[in-house]
């Protein structure tokens, strides 16, 4: 459920997903940068370093494509993950994701996605509040099962065959990291 905001300034969205899976490996699955995150769209990261300051950018498979871009503003193993956010196809301002991780023992983990800053009334802040459960569904499938569900993997299959059709603006070639 959405957090409320004092006067709509700092809008927040809370998506939040307990996974039978240890701390350790839900933390290695969302900061991967060596093959595709499912959970995150089957997109790949691709960073200077997975430290605060770097930046980063979320890419098809292929890298061809680039959907995503933003800075990275906190690393703490394995606990939270925080960075701005920014999709490529939208003259939208950057919001802000925070990934956090909460060990509950017993090989369980709390992850909870946090959406901060979204600009009221965009296609971003309709696109992220849309993707959230999407997104912490899918990290919960991949970590029980080993792979997202059946519908997701469609999804997925769609998202490659449109690819072509992504505007040029996304071309990863203008989003250097």
């Amino acid at each position: 459920m959405p957090d409320a905001s004092p006067a709509g300034t700092d809008t927040r969205h809370k998506f939040v997903v307990e996974i039978d899976a240890p701390i350790e490996a839900v933390w290695a699955e969302i900061t991967k940068t060596d093959e595709v995150i499912p959970c995150f769209f089957n997109t790949r990261m691709h960073v200077s370093s997975l430290q605060a300051g770097s930046r980063m950018a979320m890419r098809t498979a292929d890298g061809k494509y680039t959907g995503v871009v933003g800075e990275i503003l906190e690393v703490t193993p394995p606990t939270r993950f925080a960075h701005t956010f920014k999709f490529t196809n939208f003259d939208d301002p950057a919001c802000v994701v925070v990934n956090e991780l909460e060990d509950l023992g017993n090989g369980r983990t709390r992850y909870t996605m946090l959406l901060r800053d979204l600009p009221e009334g965009t296609k971003t802040a309709k696109q992220m509040v849309q993707g959230g459960k999407l997104i912490v569904n899918t990290l919960k499938s991949v970590m029980e099962t080993g792979r997202p569900s059946f519908g997701t993997r469609m999804l997925f299959v769609l998202f490659k065959l449109m690819a072509p059709l992504s505007p040029k603006q996304s071309r990863s070639e203008h989003w250097p990291v």
